[in-house]
């Protein structure tokens, strides 16, 4: 998937071996801590979808969490082969997440 040799153990995952748990996927970022968050979670809203189908989906969630009191802060366009699109969150208190 073009990611180099010294990047491979940058990203890990645990899975629930059932596969009725969520897979909580941890991965190092190159940029600074830009806030008090601890932990960036990414958070799947459109399993199986693609293109404007997922975008959409996303962006139905999004409204929802808007109305729950989350900031929408920015989306970002799918770049297949790697990046399916997203659209970046924060809770009440300011933390960032990601709809995914």
């Amino acid at each position: 998937m073009g990611v180099p040799p010294e990047r491979w153990d940058d990203a890990s995952a645990v899975v629930d071996p059932s596969g009725a748990g969520p897979r909580l996927y941890f991965q190092r970022v190159p940029e600074p801590k830009r806030g008090k968050n601890r932990l960036h979670l990414d958070v799947r809203a459109a399993p199986g979808l693609t293109g404007d189908e997922r975008m959409g989906a996303l962006e139905q969630e999004a409204e929802r969490l808007v109305a729950l009191g989350a900031t929408r802060l920015s989306r970002h366009e799918p770049r297949p082969p790697l990046d399916a699109g997203h659209v970046v969150m924060a809770d009440p208190e300011g933390n960032e997440f990601c709809l995914d």
